[in-house]
């Protein structure tokens, strides 16, 4: 195995774009959770955005209206989980498995006859000398635009959930809706916003993954994303800055156990290729075992009915 053909700043900067679309969707999951809600149907809204993006990337030969239009449809298919779960009081643990189940049925049959077609991709964003840096050039500047909106996006959520009023009163929502509801507080439209949010998140995952990441449409190309991202959510305890280095550190491990394949490891390929999942499901074990009382807790109300009394 020759490991000196393994570039470290290619490395890290696949792994920011391996990780993207996960990130993308971990970051609208951990939303929706901190309201309160369990939303399972991030692998379902995640490849229908995709096929929707790509979609209309391929027609509109516009991957940026390709982005825009798996957003909508994200939050628009995750409002059928909304209505379900907040006003017809369904169970949310079984509305999420069968909104991930029509995700993937309605997904294949869209992009039937769009099977084997490339789309157009984003282009990078130019940052002139910077990208021409040794090493921090293509690490940090030379990516297209969605890996730079990720990270914005984690920044946003963070200091909105710490630092903002509407924050707080999300949070409020999701540790007890009960007492949120009898200061006042809306919360059903709350949580409506909150799955919506999550819902285009996730449907900007799927998009990167049909328009950038692998710019075609291949059926069930999410290849179980959605549920890495739930894993992620846990094992960030509900917090921002935690969910980007979960997605970096899956990211991190798809790549690099594809760069040892390239270098020649010895290891099974299969073994390398379930590496990133087996490690993500270690992680959790292990927070799971060793987690101080009350230091990773989820939110108090998380995946609760909540029926308004008056």
């Amino acid at each position: 195995m020759d490991l000196s053909s393994i570039n470290p700043a290619l490395l890290i900067a696949a792994l920011m774009v391996s990780s993207t679309p996960i990130l993308l969707a971990a970051i609208g999951e951990m939303v929706v959770e901190r309201s309160g809600v369990l939303n399972l149907g991030v692998e379902g809204m995640m490849i229908f955005g995709a096929v929707i993006g790509f979609v209309i990337g391929v027609n509109t030969d516009s991957p940026a209206l390709g982005f825009a239009a798996a957003a909508l449809a994200g939050a628009v298919f995750s409002l059928a989980f909304g209505f379900l779960t907040q006003v017809l009081l369904s169970n949310q643990v079984a509305t999420g498995l069968g909104l991930t189940l029509v995700g993937l049925g309605l997904s294949a049959l869209i992009g039937k006859p769009y099977e084997g077609i490339k789309s157009p991709t984003l282009p990078k964003v130019e940052l002139g000398a910077l990208s021409e840096l040794p090493f921090f050039g293509p690490v940090l500047f030379n990516h297209d635009p969605m890996v730079y909106l990720s990270l914005l996006l984690v920044l946003a959520v963070w200091y909105v959930l710490k630092y903002t009023r509407a924050g707080l009163v999300l949070r409020a929502v999701g540790e007890n809706h009960d007492a949120a509801h009898a200061l006042g507080y809306k919360v059903v439209r709350i949580r409506f916003m909150a799955i919506m949010f999550g819902g285009a998140c996730a449907g900007l995952g799927g998009a990167y993954l049909s328009l950038v990441r692998v710019p075609q449409w291949t059926e069930g190309m999410t290849a179980g994303a959605g549920w890495i991202a739930l894993a992620i959510v846990v094992f960030a305890s509900w917090r921002a800055g935690r969910v980007l280095v979960g997605a970096y550190l899956f990211g991190g491990l798809t790549v690099l156990q594809l760069n040892l394949q390239a270098a020649g490891a010895t290891v099974g390929v299969q073994y390398l290729s379930m590496s990133p999942y087996l490690i993500t499901i270690l992680v959790l074990v292990l927070i799971s075992s060793n987690r101080r009382q009350g230091s990773h807790a989820a939110p108090a109300s998380l995946g609760q009915t909540f029926q308004a009394s008056r």
